[in-house]
């Protein structure tokens, strides 16, 4: 049986529904809001609406057990209790009934409780009452009530076991998000943690699909992500964290993503003002504004291995891979040449093969920074790939070269290049040898250049060309065809 379209007209009906205090142990949190009521929900039937129970009361069987009910709530819970022989219509007509406006809405709760217990929850059940408890949470969270009366209906909900296929925790951080009321939201977070974490809810994985449970922080951190919040969802999960909270897994990899964004754009920062620095847009940094930045970027590089090391004592074996896939970003992010090197072996260790481009990343930052022994490990094996692969990660090699200012060493790749048949592009080839002339004028040295020049001409690369030289002591001009 599929429900008709009035199913969620009754639900959502069904969900402003007040919650008046009850003698049993167990309370749902009520509000001080006192909104006009609205018109009375119309019942549910497979082919039209029905007149609504308050003012057609129903026959048989469904009457009876809802006047039973209303006169001993309690009765519900009882293993013998006046539901049994209602049929799965009549059994969701009654959640609606008793989650109305004026109606002891825990007696849905109980009802709810007594058919997960009696096996009778089937697929309509559990959508209409998780959109009862979506209402009831709304209402809660418009009318401006303590988080903590949210967090005790979440507990309630729990507690009879309804499990919808999303998460009503993430329900609640939503509406308050989507308020913006911010504050509210986190402290509705800090107060699902300290109630030991809630179940009410469906599980879902990372954006890597690893299979670990989501949960509040991990979700609160994601709105702020998605808001441009990096650095303030790296903080919310490590406050969380060292407030003696606990943190779900999930949300150490969000944090780890946010860095990795914070360290994009932060990068994108330094390199728009190094430019503007070097053509004389603004004024060289003094020193206070070195340290800052140095102090910045050590303290993005902390938090990384901060929410790595959690992420690795606290997560499965799928979770460590994600976590050096995330500390790879950073660290080239952040050109940290030998750092990111490391992560890459660690990916490798693990089975999960990097990307081949984040290879010629790292080679190139290796390059750029002379460490040699790091570049001769990343080039292992370059050899036996194929000659598009190997232009690739020698190209990205010669450019970190030339970024770094290692030009002889850019040169020599350039070479090597050619020994083995690989053809550079035009601008690595003009980027070395305008370098190599610069270093003419620094150095006086031509061997290199005419070196570079005479090989590039072997295979047809530049034409013929002169190499001049002007000696200032004796006035004298110097050229020699290649």
């Amino acid at each position: 049986m599929v429900l008709s379209s009035h199913a969620a007209a009754a639900a959502a009906a069904a969900a402003v529904a007040t919650f008046p205090q009850s003698t049993r142990s167990r309370r749902l949190p009520g509000s001080s809001a006192s909104p006009r009521p609205p018109p009375p929900p119309r019942s549910l039937r497979l082919d039209h609406a029905a007149p609504p129970l308050s003012a057609a009361a129903p026959d048989g069987l469904l009457a009876a057990a809802i006047e039973h009910l209303e006169r001993e709530p309690a009765s519900a819970a009882a293993d013998e209790a006046p539901l049994a022989a209602l049929s799965p219509r009549e059994l969701q007509l009654v959640l609606v009934y008793f989650a109305q406006e004026g109606r002891d809405a825990y007696c849905a709760l109980e009802v709810f409780d007594w058919l997960r217990r009696a096996n009778r929850v089937d697929g309509e059940t559990m959508e209409l009452m998780a959109a009862i408890a979506c209402g009831w949470i709304e209402r809660l969270v418009g009318a401006g009530g303590d988080v903590a009366d949210v967090a005790a209906l979440l507990g309630e909900m729990d507690c009879v076991g309804l499990r919808p296929g999303f998460s009503l925790v993430e329900k609640a951080v939503a509406l308050y998000w989507d308020r913006g009321e911010r504050e509210h939201a986190v402290e509705f977070v800090r107060d699902v943690l300290r109630r030991g974490g809630l179940g009410a809810g469906g599980e879902h994985g990372s954006a890597d699909g690893d299979g670990e449970r989501g949960g509040p922080v991990g979700y609160l951190a994601w709105k702020m992500m998605m808001d441009g919040d990096y650095r303030e969802a790296v903080r919310l999960v490590i406050e969380f964290k060292e407030s003696g909270l606990k943190p779900e897994v999930y949300s150490y990899l969000i944090g780890l993503t946010a860095l990795v964004k914070e360290q994009k754009e932060f990068s994108k920062a330094l390199r728009k003002l190094n430019s503007s620095v070097k053509d004389g847009s603004i004024s060289k940094l003094d020193a206070e504004s070195m340290h800052s930045i140095e102090k910045y970027q050590s303290e993005l590089l902390s938090d990384g291995v901060l929410l790595s090391n959690w992420a690795v004592e606290e997560g499965s074996r799928e979770v460590l891979g994600l976590v050096h896939e995330r500390l790879l970003s950073l660290y080239t992010c952040a050109g940290c040449g030998l750092e990111a090197e490391h992560q890459l072996w660690e990916m490798k260790l693990l089975g999960r093969e990097p990307d081949t481009q984040l290879y010629d990343v790292v080679l190139a930052i290796c390059a750029s920074q002379g460490e040699a022994a790091a570049v001769r490990r990343l080039l292992a094996g370059v050899e036996s790939t194929s000659a598009g692969r190997r232009k690739k990660s020698m190209s990205w090699l010669l450019r970190g070269y030339v970024k770094g200012g290692f030009i002889l060493d850019a040169s020599e790749t350039l070479m090597q290049m050619l020994d083995m048949g690989i053809f550079p592009d035009y601008l690595d080839r003009a980027a070395v040898l305008t370098a190599l002339r610069r270093n003419i004028q620094e150095s006086g040295s031509l061997e290199s250049y005419m070196k570079l020049c005479k090989r590039l001409s072997e295979t047809d690369l530049i034409g013929p060309c002169i190499v001049y030289l002007y000696v200032r002591k004796f006035k004298l001009w110097m050229m020699h065809m290649l």
